[in-house]
């Protein structure tokens, strides 16, 4: 299969060009500057051009068989007026431009996985198990995760399949929210977050690439699908299950939310609210998790 990547050098798309081009298919990855970027898996090549611009590359999309839109600014970072509009723009923009792009494959049999993420679900406060059919939330992460969800819908009109894969935090090596970690927790510095008790739905890295390969394959699977693992945990468990696997015992008091919002503003709401998301789809259709816990991902990640 030929597919066309948005967002492919980044942590996630990194890993995924590797397992996509070990099975088989070619991977076009849309990248600013194809000179300064890394070398690539076989199987792999650069398109250079801008997503979040409308250009030249956008005559190649149709040439593919499937799309998979992974652009998106991080939003990891304290949340300024401007770094809103960046989270924005750098997800809404591009998949526009991806979907404009699929107007000229009109008729054809293309698929596209466009990411969004599990904020969509809103920051919670409580222990609802959220799958597929909840209720979207109403804050900035729900605002960015609708549009940017309404922007990839278009493309059913172009007739193409479309799955809206919304993430949880992904976790893996080299990158990501465990690298962030990491360090504190190999000094035994690791502590909760607030109170500890809001919620984390996360998926391992090697799980989320085998997510794309089986919906790849999927025909009737479409609309949206939650690719975290099945057993969410809370951030105080996180903080134990971590630091149990490290050997190093979790003895520090919780980091204050005061402290949290003021130096994060409106990020810090993010890490002291949760989601406690389940892949109810993905398990209906008998998909199998190689790490369906937490500690069998830290046991397989700080090797």
């Amino acid at each position: 299969m030929k597919i066309f990547m948005t967002g492919g050098t980044g942590f996630v798309g990194s890993y995924l060009t590797k397992k996509l081009t070990e099975n088989g298919h070619e991977v076009t990855i849309l990248t600013r500057s194809a000179r300064r970027s890394r070398e690539l898996p076989a199987g792999a090549a650069m398109l250079e051009g801008d997503p979040k611009v409308a250009g030249p590359w956008q005559q190649k999309v149709a040439e593919h068989d499937a799309v998979i839109n992974l652009a998106g600014t991080s939003v990891f970072t304290v949340w300024t007026a401007k770094n809103r509009q960046l989270i924005l723009d750098s997800r809404v923009l591009t998949t526009r431009n991806v979907v404009d792009a699929l107007a000229t494959a009109a008729g054809k049999d293309i698929t596209l996985i466009s990411a969004s993420a599990v904020g969509y679900y809103g920051g919670r406060t409580d222990d609802e198990v959220l799958d597929e059919e909840s209720r979207p939330g109403s804050d900035f992460l729900t605002e960015v995760s609708l549009k940017w969800e309404g922007e990839a819908k278009r493309a059913e009109d172009f007739g193409a399949r479309v799955l809206l894969t919304r993430f949880g935090i992904v976790l893996g090596k080299n990158g990501g929210a465990l690298e962030k970690m990491l360090p504190a927790f190999r000094k035994c510095l690791g502590s909760p977050l607030g109170s500890g008790e809001q919620w984390f739905s996360w998926i391992h890295q090697q799980d989320l690439a085998n997510v794309m390969l089986f919906l790849l394959g999927r025909r009737n699977v479409t609309g949206p699908v939650n690719c975290t693992a099945p057993e969410p945990v809370t951030n105080r468990e996180l903080v134990k299950t971590l630091s149990r696997v490290l050997g190093c015992p979790a003895f520090m008091p919780s980091v204050p939310a005061f402290l949290l919002k003021a130096l994060l503003r409106g990020f810090g709401d993010v890490v002291l609210k949760g989601q406690r998301v389940v892949p109810q789809k993905l398990l209906q259709e008998g998909f199998e998790f190689r790490f369906p816990t937490l500690r069998e991902a830290f046991m397989d990640l700080t090797r």
